[in-house]
């Protein structure tokens, strides 16, 4: 079947360019035509393998258009119509379409091992690189190094037995980290709990009660003085629940110290217990990577990951972990005492013994003092609107680029969905993105992630491709009449999340296999992202999105400031926090072993003596719920976020040197990040892009000065 004749059959996933429709991808849709898609790939892998072994047998050299670009060509079919699936899996889950999903999973595994598993593909790629015949230039040469890793560590070097075995592990890890997946959002999903006294809530801010009674009306609750009436804000009943909008202001603002024990305790340990128990599969996964990754050649799964990252070995990654836990253990150490004694002052019963449970209030309280101020009575000045302004005005300033509101001309998943185009200052379209804001805990995962919706490429005719991103927050939905009114913390997500999106809208890359995010070391990926989030406190942008939603009031200049001096607050907490998860994970992929008479847990634990200041409680099962490194791409990866922060600083304190109030200078600064960190994607090494645009390598300085942790690194 070629390309022609999938377009006589009538569903989108056989389209495999454009935008997908959809609505129109269903479940029934997915089990019958995704087996259709894998039959039509897997001939045209036969047929490419048999013109290979032609050309290998006679001896003829190789060019990069005999093998590169079919390869790409195939890869891209099935990355498209099974990334319309995934995402679809991922915004709108439901039970047939979590099973479609659960159906396909296995062929597309195999199609892959197919693939990755090629011996006459592994040699062609092998001859191309030594022996092309045309030169090859630097991006080539890295896009088929990356090839030929990544076969690798698909097992093409493994044969007989070992193969099977490794085939088989393959295929079971990805039934656990979706089956993972799974239990984390039913168990978020599960738990709720309906308050109906006005002392329950006592303490949350208008927005807060607000989200509460508007799940309480979702789920058909009444008032229980009258059957007839909706629940309200100032009156409930009001219906709690795990997923963050409705976890964060309770736990941060509600003065029932109980019930923010019950709520804590519920989220620390979702998915560790029942149908829905993740441990088992913790211990499963964790043993069947150890198991790989010695099949490949390597000690344990964290040598294999850094193979292919920026970090060159599990040493660097400790160290930078060690020095960062070294700076902020002395500060963390302080903000608990500063914590108990503003509890003390109060003359509160909870400050003898402060727990989990009470950090986040008591961090509030003490940071409304000490700044007066109070983050949750900001949020009517970052209405939705008005934050996207900001930013799209920021990236105007530094990437010159526009960015405009294109809602229609794109299929959509769901009502809440926006789409943008991106224009380059000539006018000419650059790329587009679509935006999904908001929070749904039955059908959506939680969480903020970008991911890719098209990439930059060229279609059959040679036409330009333009780079289409997915940008997905969980914030807070609008009620009413009345906007998305955001925290701080959520303008700072999606700032994150759009940084992502720059780097693979904004690249100039001609290779797609290296074009955006494709090929960027996963250690490097998170630089845009948290370089990003450095711009919601730079004044100019700040001044520009915060505006009251009603008035159109700009906030005063004493917020801002109050804002600035509290950016550090409790950083000490903040950065051990990370450090936590990130050696925890470190750890449990290079240390753990099933035999060595540890849990993983048992050994998070061991862990937490040197990372924490306030020790896990016996009912925290994090782990159970870790769905970063268990069912995403970060397993012995989450030092990323804190390796490519000391990048992200790095760059950020570029803009400060030449003077944040200086436009003209900012503006050629934000040039040169967009020609090498945004443009050059993965054609380069993540160390030789960051050297163009900062002429030198990057330090840990910038991020420890930003953190606030240098009297703790002197010390």
């Amino acid at each position: 079947m070629n390309k022609k004749e999938f377009h006589k059959e009538s569903s989108p996933l056989l389209t495999g360019n454009g935008l997908p429709d959809y609505e129109a991808i269903t479940p029934q849709q997915i089990n019958k035509y995704l087996p259709k898609l894998i039959n039509n790939l897997t001939e045209q892998i036969n047929k490419l393998e048999e013109n290979l072994e032609i050309s290998l047998s006679t001896h003829q050299k190789l060019s990069w258009e005999e093998l590169m670009i079919p390869l790409q060509n195939i890869g891209e079919r099935l990355r498209w119509s099974w990334g319309a699936v995934s995402h679809l899996n991922a915004v709108c889950n439901s039970p047939k379409l979590r099973d479609a999903y659960a159906n396909q999973q296995p062929e597309i595994i195999r199609f892959g091992n197919k693939l990755g598993q090629s011996n006459i593909i592994h040699k062609a790629l092998c001859s191309l690189k030594s022996n092309p015949a045309e030169p090859l230039n630097e991006i080539q040469i890295r896009i088929i190094e990356s090839e030929l890793l990544s076969m690798k560590h698909r097992g093409v070097g493994l044969k007989g037995d070992k193969q099977k075995e490794f085939n088989t592990t393959i295929q079971r890890l990805a039934e656990l980290s979706t089956t993972f997946s799974n239990h984390v959002l039913d168990a978020t999903n599960e738990w709720s709990l309906l308050l109906t006294n006005l002392s329950d809530v006592e303490g949350l801010p208008i927005s807060a009660l607000e989200i509460l009674a508007d799940s309480a009306r979702e789920a058909g609750d009444k008032r229980e003085d009258n059957d007839n009436d909706q629940p309200t804000a100032e009156n409930g009943p009001w219906r709690l629940g795990l997923d963050i909008p409705r976890y964060v202001p309770f736990i941060t603002f509600a003065k029932n110290r109980s019930l923010r024990e019950k709520l804590y305790k519920a989220y620390v340990s979702r998915a560790s217990e029942g149908t829905l128990n993740n441990k088992p599969l913790i211990e499963e996964i964790l043993t069947l990577r150890l198991e790989q990754s010695k099949r490949l050649g390597y000690k344990n799964w964290a040598e294999l990951s850094l193979a292919n990252k920026m970090a060159s070995n599990i040493s660097a990654v400790e160290n930078l972990l060690e020095e960062l836990r070294k700076a902020a253990l002395a500060s963390a150490e302080i903000e608990l005492k500063n914590l108990k004694a503003y509890a003390e002052s109060l003359n509160s019963p909870e400050a003898k013994d402060l727990y989990p449970w009470d950090i986040s209030f008591w961090s509030e309280k003490l940071k409304q003092k000490t700044f007066d101020l109070d983050q949750e009575a900001l949020r009517p000045w970052f209405p939705l609107p008005q934050v996207l302004d900001g930013l799209f005005n920021l990236c105007s300033r530094l990437f010159e680029i526009s960015i405009k509101a294109a809602d229609g001309e794109a299929p959509i998943w769901h009502p809440d969905v926006r789409y943008f185009k991106v224009i380059d200052k000539s006018g000419a379209d650059l790329a587009a993105f679509y935006l999904d804001p908001f929070v749904r805990p039955s059908t959506k995962r939680g969480g903020a992630w970008m991911d890719e919706c098209l990439n930059r490429d060229k279609d059959d005719q040679g036409k330009q491709v333009l780079p289409i991103a997915y940008l997905i927050c969980n914030q807070s939905p609008p009620i009413g009449n009345t906007p998305s009114l955001m925290s701080f913390d959520e303008v700072k997500t999606l700032f994150h999340e759009f940084g992502h999106g720059l780097q693979h809208m904004l690249t100039t890359v001609d290779y797609p296999q290296a074009a955006g995010i494709n090929n960027v070391e996963w250690d490097a990926v998170e630089l845009p992202s948290q370089f990003m989030e450095n711009w919601c406190l730079e004044r100019a942008t700040f001044i520009r999105m915060a505006k009251h939603w009603e008035t159109g009031e700009k906030l005063e200049e004493a917020e801002f400031k109050k804002l600035q001096l509290s950016k550090t607050f409790n950083a000490g907490l903040t950065t051990l926090r990370q450090v936590h998860f990130a050696l925890t994970d470190l750890r449990l992929h290079s240390a753990w072993d099933p035999l060595s008479g540890l849990s993983p847990d048992d050994l998070r634990r061991e862990i937490a003596l040197q990372t924490t200041v306030i020790p896990p409680i016996p009912e925290d099962n994090f782990l159970c719920s870790f769905s970063h490194i268990f069912a995403g791409g970060y397993s012995a990866g989450y030092y990323s976020y804190k390796w490519a922060e000391v990048l992200s600083a790095d760059a950020f304190s570029a803009f400060e040197e030449v003077g944040l109030d200086n436009e003209d200078k900012v503006r050629a600064t934000g040039h040169k990040f967009r020609e090498t960190i945004l443009a050059l994607g993965g054609s380069q090494a993540p160390e030789k892009i960051f050297k163009s645009f900062r002429g030198r390598a990057a330090t840990t300085k910038a991020l420890i000065k930003h953190c606030g942790l240098e009297k703790s690194e002197a010390k």
